[in-house]
């Protein structure tokens, strides 16, 4: 199986360590380690990027992970993800949540 790229190496942003465009945009906050290591089996949160704020996306700053849902939808790299991902794709922050025990016995 290939190794899934992350959005920075397919979009070519440049806000990755190292990137092109660090000093003028900074670091982007998907490339950071972070809450969503291997979300969608991404580095960090390179596979997750719609969920977390402070992105650019053409150029344009995107605002909070709400505001921007809107637009990723229609992203080819989220339809890229989706795709690859299959049954096993995430979407939101309650995917990662663990899922409560049916039928636990107690005692």
């Amino acid at each position: 199986m290939h190794r899934k790229k992350n959005c920075w190496e397919i979009k070519n942003c440049g806000r990755q360590p190292g990137g092109a465009h660090v000093a003028e945009h900074g670091l982007c906050p998907v490339t950071m380690p972070g809450h969503y290591e291997g979300a969608n089996h991404g580095k960090h949160g390179g596979r997750f990027c719609w969920r977390i704020a402070g992105t650019l996306c053409g150029g344009e700053p995107q605002g909070s992970a709400a505001q921007k849902l809107f637009n990723c939808l229609d992203c080819d790299f989220f339809k890229q993800v989706i795709k690859e991902e299959g049954g096993n794709f995430k979407l939101t922050h309650a995917d990662f949540e663990p899922k409560p025990e049916k039928n636990k016995r107690k005692g």
